[in-house]
């Protein structure tokens, strides 16, 4: 079985990474949504899951959301994550939301609304896709220190927001098709 999930979908910036899981050996203990564990739970659990599972990633950049739109640039993350693993089309996968973003050679493949809760190889892709773009956004704050990106990730949080105002748009790394980034552009020019 194949457990896939993302990160990424409603933030401002940065970009989106939906993981691909196949489990190799036994889960390790208390394996969750990524949502529900603290930032040092996730990257001791992640720690423990690299020897046991196998994992494909699927990076879709911020330009790639505003081209695509975010449905098919889920679409491009998923089917670069199965790819990335090296998925069977006869393999069972397991995706963790409402809407099937597989690709339909992929018959076994179904969506599963709190799949990344009830199965822990979804808790698995959740956990890594969490850690791995979490220190990709602590990475660009420090290329970019006035975003404050290593404490919202991305987010439109109240932080974020008031350094758009002051420092406007960075264009390869917010997404300029979302409000109220498109917004910024306009007023802008």
């Amino acid at each position: 079985m194949v457990g896939v999930d993302e990160v990424g979908r409603g933030c401002l910036a940065g970009p989106i990474l939906v993981v691909a899981a196949r489990q190799t050996a036994t889960l390790p203990e208390g394996i969750r949504d990524s949502k529900l564990l603290s930032r040092r739970q996730r990257e001791a659990i992640l720690e423990r899951l690299t020897s046991n599972v196998e994992f494909g990633e699927g990076w879709v950049k911020a330009a790639e959301i505003d081209n695509l739109g975010v449905a098919s640039a889920l679409r491009l993350g998923v089917k670069r994550a199965l790819s990335a693993l090296t998925a069977d089309i006869r393999e069972v996968i397991i995706m963790d939301g409402k809407v099937n973003y597989l690709p339909k050679r992929f018959r076994g493949g179904v969506c599963m609304v709190d799949a990344d809760n009830l199965l822990p190889i979804v808790s698995a892709a959740s956990i890594y896709a969490k850690v791995t773009r979490d220190n990709f956004m602590v990475k660009l704050a420090q290329k970019y220190p006035e975003y404050s990106f290593e404490s919202h990730v991305g987010y439109g949080t109240k932080i974020h927001l008031q350094a758009l105002d002051a420092h406007g748009v960075i264009k390869m790394v917010h997404r300029t098709s979302y409000e109220p980034i498109a917004d910024l552009l306009v007023a802008g020019s």
